[in-house]
């Protein structure tokens, strides 16, 4: 934790999840407007500072914009700790395996992970979630399987690098089972290069859900969500900028925080940089 809170990105990456996150829990009674009140004679106001009733403006149904952007944070926030849970299980467990076992279960694995691999990960998301249907859960889900593959393969190698070491063999050797060499000694080991792929997995799954619901492929109405709002925007983008142009600085506001805690985790977990 020293060292973490000695590096600058990490720490301005902290404290950009931080005040995204405490936005997100106290949403509903910070927000200026009811985020869903239509009133179609204001749609599309222009900023109004904050002497104004709305801050930011309205959208295309006069919703307030910048109460839709608090809400929006609890839709983007869930996505990305669910799917990144989802995947960081499932590739986690998949990785052990293939790095413990070996053999065939290492072939048979390594080889659908790099079948995932093979398609670009928004194709892949756009396929799984057009096939099950649009909605918030088919979108974490199709998340989630396209970020397994990277998970697998870094557990994998850092199995590979760790089950041959001197603790390890002592473990095996003073007849400890499988199951606690692997849980005990090695995931643990191995959880430092996993803690740098979940941070900068989460503002990617961010990004993946807005280009979702932007397609109309992820969060439903009525669900608030950072990328449904760009889509709603889109019709008038010349003529009233400011609803995506803020919806947009809200996904890149919240996945700097996230990249930045990513690269700060980086610098201070790789022994090369100390």
């Amino acid at each position: 934790m020293k060292r973490i809170l000695r590096n600058k990105q990490a720490v301005a990456g902290l404290v950009i999840i931080f005040i995204v996150s405490l936005t997100a829990i106290i949403a509903p009674y910070i927000v200026p407007n009811d985020p869903y009140t239509q009133n179609i004679y204001n749609r599309y106001e222009a900023p109004q500072g904050f002497g104004g009733e709305y801050i930011l403006g309205t959208d295309n149904l006069g919703r307030c914009v910048l109460s839709r952007i608090i809400m929006g944070t609890r839709a983007s926030l869930y996505v990305g700790v669910v799917a990144v849970s989802i995947s960081l299980v499932i590739g986690v467990i998949l990785g052990l395996l293939a790095g413990y076992v070996g053999g065939k279960i290492d072939e048979l694995i390594m080889r659908f992970m790099d079948l995932i691999l093979a398609f670009p990960a928004i194709l892949l998301a756009i396929f799984i979630v057009a096939v099950l249907g649009p909605s918030l859960f088919n979108a974490m889900l199709a998340i989630a399987i396209v970020r397994i593959p990277q998970l697998a393969r870094v557990t994998r190698s850092q199995v590979l690098a760790l089950k041959e070491e001197d603790f390890v063999l002592a473990a095996r050797s003073l007849g400890a089972s499988h199951v606690r060499i692997l849980v005990k000694h090695i995931l643990i080991n191995s959880f430092a290069p996993l803690l740098v792929i979940i941070s900068l997995g989460m503002g990617l799954a961010i990004v993946t859900e807005a280009a979702l619901s932007f397609l109309g492929l992820g969060t439903q109405p009525p669900t608030i969500s950072w990328g449904r709002m760009l889509a709603t925007a889109r019709a008038a983008l010349r003529t009233a900028p400011h609803v995506a142009t803020y919806a947009g600085i809200a996904i890149v506001f919240t996945t700097l925080g996230f990249n930045l805690l990513g690269d700060g985790l980086r610098d201070v977990f790789d022994p090369r940089l100390k």
